[in-house]
């Protein structure tokens, strides 16, 4: 057992005992010695017995250790028991004189009584003047016996004795001092230690209240994957996922959860928190958790924490949002819009075709009935236009078919397409594109997002404005880019440019035909190549559309027959 230790638990003992065991136990010491030299005497100091100051000194002794157990101190002031330490110097006084030509070294034993009212609460100038005066009271009527020709041993005795009981004296009350402020410091600590837990607890609590409040699912894992909370949404998100098969048999099981088409089973290393714990961070994640009619369409992202210590995976934060209702709401928008346009398309198509035989069957009409009907003709094409797109929207790119093409030759299509509407608005077209230029593409699919890109940059661009199309090949992908010098778009306008039916102010200002698809429709076919699609535009300056597409095989040639156009 440590010292410390020791000291601790004989503190915890002594402050058990009762007011009078505790001074009995402070009196015991000099106590055991005074009776020890009294039962000595006899045979080692014999007539010391016989001397009355001694005799008068032991008695004295005696009677103060009887007070201390007979004396009912719990009823008094506390500091009436320092009168026990004081009455001992009085007895040491009567004993060490009594027997100072027989044990001259007792003067020793007012270390005792200048220990106990050191370490007391009594004043420190108090038991500093009672630790110098005690000893020195003590050891002067032998000096004065001995005048006018005192030994070195009373002087020194008179002198040196005092003088290291002041020194006692002065080092308790220190070290009772710092004791007693580093125990002071120790409970302020604990006192602030406990404040911090408390507050700790208590906003530990809010948020665990916030958490279980709001409608979004959350799982926290730590540095080992560990999850270390989950709330009550996340559990009832939990919930849709358990099989009748009975618990899963790992915690990475997936059991009820699918992917986007709402059938195949998510594989367990595609699992959202797995993902979160190999330090993934990702969003709009959409899974589907349950199946039949509970199924529900449920968003997640991660975001990962790091390390303090080493900058390392420190656990991350994955939530679950169910979007159920907005997914329905979509299907419900596309499929209304659908069967809306497709309402559109056998009337406009009747009133093309009577616009059409009415146009060349009559070459007698008159210049301004023949007006009239160009523009009709030209209103009715807009709206055929119009509704294209929307069907072409609302029937989403479900799928491609990859196969080897050389872009260089979609390129020269898209821009031939597009001379006719550049010619006419006075628009040039340039192409910077090697040939060939191979690719894993959709011929189809990605000549209508050329299209769409070509075509609009033609249509915002000025009279007189000039559109390029660049490409080039690099670290296996394939980056074509559309430029144009035309009104361009603010930060904001060019964050939103790819959501469906979102059109400019300036172009709004500018009644520039469109109805907002034609890039929302490009980006999910980009996309569904594996590829990406970014706007880079200013306010006056035009605008730069780049979509980079995995290049596919590595070479320029590939065994499979290519598609050129």
């Amino acid at each position: 057992m440590s010292e410390q230790a020791i000291l601790r638990t004989a503190s915890r003992f002594f402050r058990k005992l009762r007011p009078r065991a505790r001074l009995a136990v402070c009196e015991l010491p000099l106590t055991i010695i005074v009776a020890g030299i009294v039962i000595a005497a006899p045979t080692v100091w014999p007539g010391l017995l016989q001397n009355p100051l001694f005799a008068t000194g032991v008695v004295l002794h005696g009677l103060l250790f009887l007070s201390c157990l007979l004396v009912p101190w719990e009823r008094l002031d506390p500091r009436a028991s320092l009168v026990i330490p004081i009455l001992d110097l009085l007895a040491l006084c009567f004993t060490r004189n009594g027997a100072f030509n027989v044990v001259p070294g007792l003067t020793v034993l007012s270390v005792f009584p200048v220990i106990w009212l050191a370490a007391s609460g009594m004043l420190a100038k108090t038991s500093l003047i009672l630790g110098f005066a005690g000893p020195f009271l003590i050891a002067l009527p032998v000096l004065l016996a001995h005048l006018p020709n005192p030994t070195a041993s009373d002087i020194s005795s008179v002198v040196l004795l005092p003088l290291m009981m002041f020194a006692v004296a002065l080092s308790i009350r220190l070290a009772g001092s710092y004791a007693r402020l580093q125990e002071r410091r120790v409970k302020h600590r604990d006192s602030a230690l406990r404040q911090l837990l408390s507050a700790s607890r208590d906003r530990e609590a809010l948020l665990q209240t916030i958490l279980d409040t709001i409608d979004v699912g959350i799982v926290a894992v730590d540095s080992k994957g560990e999850t270390v909370l989950v709330n009550n949404q996340q559990k009832a998100f939990l919930g849709l996922t358990a099989s009748t098969a009975g618990p899963p048999q790992a915690a990475t099981e997936s059991r009820l959860v699918f992917g986007q088409d709402r059938h195949t089973p998510l594989p367990p290393e595609k699992d959202p928190v797995l993902r979160a714990v190999r330090g993934e961070t990702f969003s709009d994640y959409l899974l589907w958790f349950g199946e039949g009619t509970e199924q529900r369409a449920i968003s997640t992202a991660a975001r990962g924490m790091p390390n303090d210590a080493d900058g390392g995976f420190g656990g991350a934060v994955v939530f679950f949002r169910d979007l159920t209702d907005v997914v329905n709401a979509l299907a419900a928008k596309d499929e209304l819009v659908a069967n809306v346009s497709h309402e559109f398309g056998s009337p406009l198509t009747a009133i093309l075709g009577n616009l059409d035989i009415v146009m060349r069957g009559a070459p007698e009409l008159d210049a301004g009935s023949r007006r009239g009907l160009e523009v009709a003709e030209r209103n009715a094409e807009r709206l055929r236009v119009l509704v294209q797109d929307l069907l072409s929207s609302a029937a989403s790119v479900e799928s491609v078919q990859l196969r080897r093409t050389d872009l260089a030759g979609l390129v020269e299509n898209s821009l031939g397409s597009a001379r006719a509407q550049a010619d006419a608005a006075n628009v040039g077209l340039v192409a910077d594109v090697p040939a060939p230029l191979w690719a894993d593409a959709d011929p189809l699919r990605l000549g209508q997002a050329l299209d769409n890109l070509v075509s609009n940059a033609i249509k915002y661009s000025p009279d007189g404005g000039l559109v390029s199309v660049r490409a080039s090949r690099d670290d296996g992908w394939v980056r074509l880019e559309v430029q144009d010098t035309g009104m361009g778009m603010t930060k904001e306008e060019s964050a939103r440019i790819f959501t469906r039916f979102f059109r400019t102010r300036a172009a709004r200002q500018a009644a520039i035909p469109g109805a907002g698809l034609g890039l929302s429709i490009t980006k999910s076919i980009v996309e569904r190549h594996g590829g990406s699609i970014t706007c880079d535009s200013s306010p006056g300056k035009g605008s730069t559309f780049t979509v980079a597409l995995p290049a596919g095989l590595s070479g320029e040639q590939d065994p499979l027959p290519p598609v050129l156009t």
